[in-house]
């Protein structure tokens, strides 16, 4: 095929919308009572009813519903009263029932959005479809022998909710930030663990190109089983090229479901729409309709804690902090209810921020250790801060030596720990004079260069001063005394 130019491209639109499953991190499977717990040996979580044996009956997971009204009240969706389910028909070796149980005409959630931040900084809310209850199939292995292909059913049942959005996105990064924002709300929840290489979270892509300024949708391809937010990325952007290429070309897009080789970074075809199951939906004999009533939704809100727009949104209004510090604090469950316990100690927020995005997560990602495992206390942190605000430690004596102590032996009062340690600054003027004109004395040749204007050896004296007094001077007043023995030397 003919290349296709950027000015021919830019003369086309992405048009983009996500079906994303979320693994429900519930005890036991969606319609029977089978363990739903990953990493069990092959075919170990099954039953007569999750393996679909003629005469045995499902039965709704109750937890699995909560979740899915969590998640529709999280993303502001309208909550269907009435829930019924509906047989998903097709015939495929990791389907022993033959048919998946799923919701068709009624499905839990309906409408609702999610917002989403680019990189410029703009906000655009992605608009829901609906979210909907199934259960998953198995797994086929084909990597495992040469001649066959073999079955792992401990997955077969387990519940999982299908976020369907509307055709709102434009571009891979807004895909890639549609999803990434599915997964920290699900964490959020606690109602999936968001973990893409165990399969927990995945998507299909559905794909499709026009004109910019036209309003009807061209012919879309599908993407499965997408685990990886780069990958979404990639395979949107593949996708984009290839099709307007075929297009400018004279050809034709069909609509066929497609696989994405990571490896490659190209999509091929799976089955074409004509070659596509006829799922025969049906409403499922065997299940009674879930009613969901007000109050029930009250109650699941009333449990429900802050969501991360929420916290954002407090942190940059209430608090002051930037977009950055906002986002970087709301970007992981862990690190956001860590930072509330920790202003309820401190009210200098900025220098909380501060210390959770940088000696702590540093801490936590050397380690590969959660804040849990770590065992720092937020009023320990909140210590070590006021020993800082109240200038008896500098900064850096803080963060590179009190700070790992701290970790070291949990318990100990902060500010014990640091006399021990013999860290905080030292009252003794003499002393500090003493350090300036040591350094002074080092280097006469930088004194020199510093009179005739080059304040920029200004560091290295303070680098020698803070070497010599083992990190024990406030650097702000020994910044000016320094300049001060500067002037008179």
């Amino acid at each position: 095929m003919t290349e296709i130019s950027d000015r021919v491209i830019e003369q086309y639109e992405l048009v983009i919308g996500l079906e994303v499953h979320a693994q429900l991190s519930t005890q036991s499977k969606a319609f029977c009572s089978d363990s739903a717990a990953y990493g069990a040996m092959p075919n170990h979580h099954v039953s007569m009813v999750s393996i679909g044996h003629p005469g045995t009956l499902p039965f709704a997971n109750e937890r699995m519903v909560e979740y899915a009204v969590k998640m529709g009240l999280a993303c502001g969706c309208a909550i269907n009263p009435y829930n019924t389910f509906a047989r998903k028909n097709y015939f495929y070796a990791d389907s022993p029932r033959g048919y998946q149980i799923t919701q068709d005409q009624q499905p839990i959630c309906i409408g609702g959005r999610i917002p989403i931040r680019l990189s410029d900084g703009t906000e655009k809310a992605i608009a829901i479809h609906h979210i909907h209850m199934e259960d998953d199939a198995g797994k086929s292995i084909h990597d495992q022998d040469d001649k066959n292909s073999l079955i792992d059913l401990n997955r077969a049942g387990v519940p999982l909710l299908e976020i369907v959005s509307e055709p709102d996105m434009r571009s891979g990064e807004e895909a890639a930030l549609y999803f990434n924002e599915i997964r920290k709300l699900v964490r959020y929840l606690d109602i999936c663990d968001g973990n893409m290489e165990e399969g927990s979270l995945r998507c299909d892509v559905n794909i499709s190109v026009r004109k910019k300024g036209a309003t009807e949708y061209g012919n879309r391809c599908e993407v499965k089983n997408l685990n990886s937010i780069r990958n979404v990325q990639r395979a949107i952007e593949h996708e984009f090229l290839r099709q307007v290429t075929v297009i400018e070309n004279g050809g034709h897009i069909d609509q066929n479901t497609l696989n994405f080789n990571a490896d490659t970074g190209e999509t091929s075809v799976l089955r074409s729409k004509e070659m596509a199951n006829d799922y025969r939906y049906f409403p499922e004999p065997d299940l009674v309709p879930v009613s969901i009533s007000p109050e029930y939704i009250e109650r699941v809100k009333a449990g429900m804690s802050a969501l991360p727009s929420e916290l954002y949104h407090k942190y940059v209004t209430d608090l002051g902090l930037t977009d950055y510090d906002a986002s970087v604090l709301t970007s992981d469950k862990e690190l956001a209810l860590f930072f509330e316990q920790l202003i309820q100690h401190t009210a200098n927020y900025k220098s909380a921020a501060n210390w959770i995005m940088g000696p702590v997560k540093s801490y936590l990602n050397e380690h590969s250790s959660t804040l849990i495992e770590s065992g720092l206390n937020p009023q320990d942190l909140a210590d070590v801060i006021a020993l800082v605000d109240s200038g008896k430690i500098n900064n850096s004596t803080a963060a590179q030596k009190l700070f790992p102590a701290l970790l070291k032996h949990s318990g100990k009062k902060v500010a014990e720990l640091a006399e021990q340690l013999n860290l905080l600054i030292s009252e003794n003027s003499d002393d500090l004079q003493q350090f300036i004109q040591e350094a002074l004395q080092k280097h006469p040749d930088k004194v020199k260069e510093y009179q005739k204007g080059k304040k920029g050896v200004l560091g290295l004296f303070m680098g020698e001063i803070m070497k010599r007094s083992k990190g024990k001077i406030d650097p702000q007043k020994t910044n000016q005394l320094l300049m001060k023995a500067l002037e008179n030397a």
